[in-house]
This record gives structure tokens, sequence and C-alpha cells, in this order.
């Protein structure tokens, strides 16, 4: 197993940082005895503080005591207040990346409770009871067991000859694997955990290293586009459950059909995209599609690894017969998978291996955004954005536009989608209806800008992995976020609308 594999950049940096240099020196110091003087040595560094990180430090910092030294707004509590203080706080540092993801979860946590944002501790570590947070470990772990049985890269070694050597044939046959693995593999997070050791396989084997523009379109798109795919099918994750729930209720196939045409657009459109702005990196030269990668027949781990997979799929996909929670299968498979004899790797090697901070993010977010809502914040928020609308010319599709940028500002303070969804869409469909609007379809097409973008690498339990481990800055993020809004909001008027209105849900009337 290539350690590249497995970066963890603050420790990585440590011991990277470790210079020969700076080991002489503490060979030094340990013959001439500590602090005995200077002797010839070096003054002490202060590793990694420069102007550049205090003034991304200080802009949030600048932004937190502005909103929570404010006068309050009427309609917004004192704990909303605060709680939108902290949410900007580390919704900027998050974007900035100034300090550890994590550890701005963690701050976020800590003011919680400090400012008084909510009445207890309890309340503030909200994110770390609930499900999701432990379904993230469970489909970690999942994606990792596939990689060290030699699974990801037997798949690798297959997608390699099935593209003929063709980086741009490989590009267009992973967009193509979001929508056909979807059925097998619902949730987005799952087929994001295993499908990255794969990719990671093939740039390793083609010799593509983690900054080339090829291995930077294929990981925005697995991190951004794969959940389009999830998110056309009612039994694709949450996003799903909870929209069609606060829509009224929906058939399966019904959402299909309404749902399915804008998002699988939305996936096309930032495909081509992303394939344009990265088209460089498409330019190579055919690599090998003969491999030295994994072949001949499965490995019994290898077998082990695919039924544990098989068997996770068929939980999730059957869960209206059992009502288990996706986190539930997660950790049976986690259980199987640690287990010694049947199992496939060893407590010490998950536990090296699988990215806590990405534990640590989704939880603490999942408080903030908890904290949010039970504050009122959030409900101030959303109302203030997007029922502001109602002053603007009765144009339906003017309306309908505002709705849809107001929805992308609150999704821009709001990265937890359960809690957006919750918020947004009785606030949009009532707005709607007071202006002569299809009140679903306003619901929908918050639905549809809302889930269609990623602004942060924290931004959703999907993404977060695999930003981490291909290393995307945070600015490519939130370039191709902002991108993605423009898309979701044209394809949602010029084509969700009209065809929409075709399928019997016209936008007036």
């Amino acid at each position: 197993m290539s350690p590249s594999f497995y970066r963890f950049p603050g420790i990585n940096h440590g011991i990277n940082g470790y210079r020969a240099g700076d080991l002489k020196m503490a060979g030094n110091m340990a013959e001439n005895g500590a602090g005995n003087g200077p002797a010839n040595l070096p003054p002490p560094r202060l590793a990694g503080i420069n102007t550049g990180q205090i003034i991304k430090c200080g802009l949030p910092i600048l932004v937190f005591l502005a909103v929570l030294l404010a006068p309050t707004p009427a309609g917004l509590t004192e704990s909303g207040q605060r709680a939108l203080a902290v949410m900007l706080l580390a919704v900027v540092l998050w974007a900035t990346e100034a300090i550890p993801i994590a550890v701005t979860g963690l701050l976020g946590v800590v003011l919680l409770v400090i400012t008084g944002a909510v009445p207890d501790e309890v309340t503030a570590l909200y994110g770390f009871s609930r499900p999701v947070a432990y379904f993230l470990i469970g489909i970690l772990g999942l994606g990792l067991a596939v990689h060290q049985s030699g699974l990801a890269e037997r798949m690798a070694s297959y997608l390699i000859r099935v593209a003929g050597g063709s980086p741009p044939l490989l590009y267009v046959q992973m967009l193509f694997s979001f929508v056909v693995l979807t059925f097998a593999l619902p949730s987005a997070g799952t087929r994001g955990a295993i499908l990255v050791h794969v990719y990671e396989q093939v740039m390793d084997h083609w010799q593509i290293p983690r900054e080339h523009p090829l291995n930077q379109a294929i990981m925005l798109a697995m991190g951004v586009l794969n959940r389009l795919a999830s998110t056309a099918l009612l039994a694709g994750g949450i996003t799903p459950v909870v929209a069609s729930e606060l829509l009224g209720g929906f058939s399966w196939t019904r959402w299909f059909v309404l749902m399915s045409v804008p998002f699988y657009a939305n996936l096309v459109v930032g495909g081509f995209l992303l394939y344009f702005f990265h088209r460089a990196g498409f330019k190579l030269e055919n690599r090998a599609s003969s491999t030295g990668l994994a072949s001949g027949p499965l490995k019994p781990v290898e077998i082990r690894a695919a039924i544990i997979v098989a068997g996770t799929s068929l939980l999730w996909i059957t869960d209206f017969a059992h009502g288990l929670h996706p986190a539930i299968p997660a950790l049976i498979a986690l259980v199987f998978i640690l287990t010694p004899v049947i199992g496939i790797l060893s407590w010490e090697d998950f536990e090296k291996n699988v990215g806590w901070s990405n534990f640590i993010v989704i939880a603490t977010s999942l408080s903030l955004a908890n904290a949010l809502v039970t504050s009122g914040g959030a409900s101030w928020f959303s109302q203030t954005l997007v029922g502001a609308v109602g002053g603007l010319p009765q144009q339906p599709v003017l309306l309908l536009l505002a709705i849809a940028v107001a929805c992308a500002g609150v999704r821009l303070v709001l990265p937890n989608i359960a809690g957006y969804l919750a918020l947004v869409i009785p606030v949009a469909m009532a707005t709607g209806q007071s202006l002569g609007l299809n009140p679903l379809v306003c619901g929908m097409v918050s639905v549809v800008v809302g889930d269609s973008v990623v602004y942060y690498p924290a931004g959703s339990a999907a993404s977060i992995m695999i930003f981490q481990r291909a290393q995307i800055p945070a600015r490519d993020v939130l370039r191709f976020g902002l991108i993605m809004v423009v898309v979701s909001i044209a394809v949602s008027l010029l084509l969700a609308v009209p065809y929409w209105s075709w399928v019997g849900e016209p936008l007036t009337g």
C-alpha cells in the first residue's frame, strides 16, 4: 500500500518539516547539554506563522465580532444572533482553511457554549449523537477495506483497460458510473469512499501527481457531481428522504420522474465545465491500457470485501422493508470488516488510516446547524432572504429566480443539507403560494439549487473525505461551488420548469 494514499497534512507537515538541520541542532543540544547557553545554535523559529495566515484568521474573527456585537435585529433572538455569529465564523474559517477544518468545528462547539448560543454543553455536542456521523465512519471503513483487500486495484485495472489509456474516456466513464452505481450503491458517501480508492490507483499507475489538472478534475467531480446522481433517486440518502417529506410525500417513481431530469442535467453540465476548466490535464498522450495492477482470479480477501459491500448495499436498498437507518448497515459492515479471521482490517490499520477529522467536522457542523435552527437564527435568516422576493415585480420567472438566488444564499451559511431543507422548503413554498406560484415547483427548485452546490471542503459528508485525500484547495471548491450555483439556477429555470409543466406541475395556474 502506497503511503501517499493516506496523508494527514498536519502530521506530515510536522514530520517532514523536521529537517536534517533541525535534527543536527537537536544532536548538538544533546551533546552540549540543554539550557547551558546559546552555544552556536540558531534562534528557535516560529513555524507556520506569516502575514497571510494572520489575515486569514483575522477576517473571520472580525466577521464574528461584527455580528455578535451588532444591535439585535427585529425578529431575531439574542441566542439566534450568537449562533449566527458562530456559524459565520466557522463558515469563513472552513472556506479559508486558516486553521485545520476539524479544529474549526471544535472551536465552533466551544463558542456555542461560551457565547450562550445554546443552553448547555449537551446541546452544543448535539452532532456527536447523530447517526450520520457514525454512518460516515462506517463508509470510510468500507472504502478502506475495498482498497486494502486489493478490490479497488482490480477495479482500477478494469477501468484502465476499458478506457483504453484515454484520460477523457476515463473521465466520461466515471461520470456515467455515478448514475449507474447509484442503483446499487444509493449513498453518494459510500460510492465516493469506494471510488476514491479506485481512481487513486489509476492516477498512481499513470504517474499523475495530485496537483495535476486531470486528478483535480476527477476528484472535484467525485466530490461535487457524484452526489447529484443520489438525489435523483428517492432512496438516494438524506436529501431526497427529507425533501420528499417536506414537499408533501412522493412515490419512488414520481420522485424520479420529477427530479432525475434537473439533477442529471446538472451532472452533465457541471461535468462538461470541469472538463473545460481543466482541459490541459486531458491532453496527455494515451497512458498504458495494459497494467501491472491486480489480475487473475479473485483472492479470498477480495471475495470477502465484495460480499460485505454487496450485503451492505442490499440492506440500504431494502430499507423500506426493515426500516434501519443507513448508519446501521454501515456499522454492521464495519463490524465484519474488523472481526478477526473473517474480516479484512485490523483495528490498528483502521485507527491509523481513517481520517478522524472527517468525523469531527461532520459532527460539529451538525451541532452548529442545530444551534442555528433551535435558536431561531436560521429561520430569521431564511425568512429575510427568501421572503424579500415579495416586493419584486409580479413576473413568475423573475420571482422564482429571486427565490432560487435567496436559497443559494441560505445554503452559503448553512452547510448542513438537512437543516437547509427543513428551513428553506416550507418558506419557499409558502412564499411561492402567496405570490401565485405553484408551491411544489418553488420547493423543488430550492432542493435542486441547495443540493447541487458544495461551497466548502467541509460542506458534506460525501465530499469532505475526498477533498481531504486529494488535497483540493478550498478556493477551488468555492469557485466550482459558485459556478454550480449559476448552473443549477439556469437548469431550474430553462429546463426543469418547462419539463415540470409538461409532466403536470406548471409554475402558475
